[in-house]
C-alpha cells in the first residue's frame, strides 16, 4: 500500500505559471501573500497531510465511523488529527482575518485542500462543509450572527453543516417540508427531518453549526419559501460560553460504498418542543443563501476528484515501478517491471495526463475567483466572474467523472491485486465514486452549464473563452512545428467542434429544450477536455521556454511537453465525437415509449 507524497512541484508549476499567482499577490486584500510565505504554506502542507491525515486514509477506511444511541465516533486518530488541523491554523486559512483567518487567495486555499482531500477524503470533507457555513454567514449573516458563531467556525474549534435534503426532497427542494415557528424571543423552533448530512454529528469539535433549509408558517409554497436558519448541536450562554443541548438528534448514520470515515447523517429536528434556531438573512432567501455553499461545495468537490485522482495515481505509479511481470514487448529474457508495458504505460499517462489538466483548470477557475473579487478594474471583476460561473460545474462535473475513471484506471494498473482490498486501490475507486453524486450530480451540473451559463446569455461567456483558446492555437503555431504541430491541430479541433455544439446549443434550445438537453452532459465532457486542452498547450509552451530559457529542471519540462501531446493524441481527440453526440444525440434519447426501456 503506498502512502502519499503532496506533489509540491507540480501544484507550485500550475500555481505560478499557470494560474499567474504573481499577478493575484499585487491585488488588493493579498499583501501578505508574498511568494516565500505560499512556497512555506505548501511545504508545511505537504508535511501534515503526508505524515498526519494519509497514515488514517486506509484504517479509516476499514473501520468507519460508528453510531452508538445517538452518538457518532469517528476512527481512531480522527481526533487527534483535527485537533492538530486546527491547532496548524489550517481551517482558516481563507477565511478573512476579521473572524480570526488568514486571507489567503482562494488559489493558495484549493491547492492546501487538494493536499487534504489526497490524503484523507473522509477527514477533508469535515472543513468542507464548515468553509461552505462560513462563507454563507459571512455573505447573509446578521452581524450578531457572524459575531456568535463565526470565529469559532473559523478556527475549526466548531465545524459547520448544510442540511438540504429531505427523505422526499433530494434534489427538488421545493419539496422541502422542514418547518420554522416563530418564537417570542425572536428565534425559531425547527421540526423535520434531513437527511444525508455530511458530518452532521461527530466527536471531533465542541459544537455542530448546522444551516438548515425550512418553511415559515406564511411562506410561499416552492422554492420561493424557503429560508435558512443556523441551529447549532449546543445552544450558548448570553456569554458565548456553550450551554446546553439543543433539540437535534442523530437518528442513524448511512451505510455506504466509500468515504467509510465520513459520517452521513439522518438528523431529527425538534422532537421535544422544536430545535431552537436563529434566521439567516432574510425570509424565504434560505435557497438564494445556500447557493452559496453549494457553489463553493461544488468547486471544492472538483478539487476533490483531482485529488484522489492523484492518491491513485500514485499509488498505481509505484506498483507498476515495482511488479515484476512478462517480458518486455521489444525482447529479452528477463522478466521487466510492468511500467516497462506498453498498456500500462498508456495507462499511467492517461492518468497523469488528465490529472495535470484538471488541476490546471482548478487553479485557473481559483485565480479567476479571486480576481473578480479583489481587482481594482470593473471590467477585469465582471470577466473573471463570468469566466468563474461557466467554469464551475465544468470543474465540479468534469473532474469527478474523470476521478471514477482515473481510480479504476489505478485498479487496473494493479491487476488482480487491485480487486483485493489489502491493496488499497480499490478504496479509492469506491470514494471518488461519491463525488459524481454529492452537491450536485453531473447531470445537474451539465443541466446548469447548459441552460444557466450557455442559453441564458446566448453563448457569449463561452464564445469569450473560445476567443482565449484561439490565443493559444495561435501562439502554438508560431512555435515549434515538430513539437507543437499535432498539439495544434488537435486543440484546434476541439475548439471547433465546442463552437459547433455551443452553436447548437443557442440555437436550438428555446425550440426543443429535451432534445438540448439529451446532450448536456456530453457538452459538460466537451469543454472539460477542450478547456483542460488548453491548459496543457499553455503548460506545454511554458515547458519549451523554460528550455530555450536554460533555467534548469530539463526533464521536468521535457515531461510538460511530452504529456500535454500525449493529452491531444489520446484525449483531444475525442471532441468531435462528443460534439456528435451533442448536435444529434438528442432525437434517439426521446423516441422510445416508457415501456420500451
Amino acid at each position: 500500500m503506498s502512502t502519499y507524497a503532496a506533489p509540491v512541484r507540480d501544484i507550485r508549476f500550475a500555481m505560478h505559471e499557470l494560474a499567474g499567482f504573481d499577478e493575484l499577490s499585487r491585488l488588493p486584500g493579498f499583501e501578505e501573500a508574498a511568494p516565500d510565505l505560499i512556497d512555506a504554506i505548501l511545504e508545511e502542507a505537504g508535511r501534515f497531510t503526508g505524515e498526519v491525515l494519509a497514515p488514517l486514509n486506509a484504517t479509516g477506511d476499514r473501520q468507519g465511523a460508528q453510531w452508538i444511541d445517538g452518538e457518532v465516533a469517528t476512527p481512531p486518530g480522527f481526533r487527534q488529527a483535527y485537533k492538530a488541523f486546527v491547532e496548524g491554523g489550517w481551517n482558516a486559512i481563507g477565511s478573512p482575518q476579521q473572524f480570526g483567518g488568514q486571507g489567503m487567495p482562494h488559489l493558495v486555499v484549493a491547492a492546501v485542500k487538494e493536499m487534504l482531500h489526497a490524503a484523507n477524503m473522509s477527514f477533508a470533507l469535515c472543513p468542507l462543509l464548515s468553509a461552505g457555513a462560513i462563507h454563507a454567514l459571512l455573505l447573509s449573516g446578521s452581524p450578531q450572527l457572524q459575531r456568535a458563531w463565526l470565529p469559532k467556525m473559523v478556527s475549526g474549534e466548531w465545524t459547520g453543516t448544510m442540511d438540504l435534503t429531505e427523505p422526499q426532497a433530494g434534489s427538488d427542494l421545493a419539496l422541502v417540508r422542514t418547518r420554522a415557528e416563530p418564537a417570542p424571543d425572536g428565534s425559531y423552533r425547527i421540526h423535520g427531518q434531513k437527511i444525508f448530512i455530511t458530518y452532521g454529528e461527530h466527536d471531533m469539535a465542541d459544537n455542530i453549526v448546522h444551516l438548515v433549509l425550512a418553511r415559515l408558517p406564511d411562506a410561499p409554497p416552492g422554492v420561493k419559501g424557503i429560508s435558512l436558519f443556523v441551529v447549532p448541536k449546543i445552544l450558548l450562554h448570553s456569554d458565548g460560553s456553550l450551554g446546553e443541548r439543543n433539540d437535534v438528534r442523530c437518528v442513524s448514520i448511512e451505510h455506504k460504498l466509500g468515504i467509510h470515515a465520513s459520517p452521513t447523517a439522518a438528523l431529527s429536528f425538534g422532537d421535544h418542543g422544536g430545535a431552537i434556531g436563529y434566521l439567516v438573512g432574510e425570509p424565504n432567501r434560505g435557497l438564494e443563501y445556500m447557493f452559496i455553499m453549494m457553489n463553493d461545495a461544488r468547486f471544492e468537490v472538483g478539487v476533490q476528484g483531482l485529488a484522489v485522482s492523484e492518491r491513485a495515481y500514485q499509488q498505481a505509479r509505484a506498483y507498476a515501478r515495482e511488479r515484476v511481470q512478462g517480458r518486455d514487448a521489444g525482447g529479452g529474457a528477463q522478466p521487466v517491471t510492468i511500467i516497462h508495458h506498453p498498456d500500462v504505460r498508456r495507462m499511467l499517462l492517461l492518468m497523469k495526463s488528465h490529472i495535470e489538466a484538471m488541476r490546471a483548470l482548478a487553479y485557473v477557475v481559483a485565480a479567476a475567483q479571486d480576481k473578480a473579487l479583489h481587482h481594482p478594474d470593473a471590467r477585469e471583476r465582471s470577466r473573471n466572474l463570468a469566466f468563474v460561473e461557466l467554469m464551475i460545474p465544468v470543474v465540479k462535473g468534469w473532474s469527478t467523472e474523470n476521478s471514477i475513471e482515473i481510480a479504476s484506471l489505478g485498479l487496473q494498473v494493479h491487476g488482480g491485486m487491485g480487486y483485493i482490498e489489502e491493496t488499497g486501490a480499490s478504496q479509492h475507486l469506491r470514494d471518488a465514486r461519491i463525488t459524481t453524486i454529492y452537491e450536485g450530480t453531473t447531470g445537474i451540473q451539465a443541466n446548469d452549464l447548459v441552460t444557466r451559463k450557455i442559453a441564458r446569455d446566448g453563448g457569449a461567456a463561452l464564445k469569450t473563452l473560445i476567443e482565449t483558446i484561439n490565443g493559444t492555437t495561435a501562439e502554438l503555431a508560431s512555435r515549434d512545428r515538430k513539437k507543437f504541430t499535432g498539439l495544434r491541430e488537435s486543440l484546434a479541433a476541439g475548439v471547433q467542434a465546442l463552437a459547433t455544439s455551443a452553436n447548437f446549443v443557442v440555437a436550438n434550445f428555446s425550440k426543443d429544450p429535451h432534445e438540448v438537453m439529451a446532450g448536456a452532459v456530453p457538452l459538460l465532457k466537451l469543454l472539460g477536455i477542450v478547456a483542460g486542452g488548453w491548459q496543457m498547450a499553455r503548460a506545454a509552451l511554458i515547458a519549451e521556454r523554460r528550455l530555450r530559457e536554460g533555467t534548469g529542471e530539463a526533464a521536468y519540462y521535457e515531461a510538460r511537453i511530452v504529456v500535454a501531446r500525449f493529452f491531444a493524441e489520446h484525449v483531444l481527440s475525442l471532441a468531435p465525437g462528443l460534439a456528435h453526440a451533442v448536435v444529434h444525440g438528442g432525437t434517439s434519447v426521446k423516441v422510445l415509449a416508457e415501456d420500451q426501456f
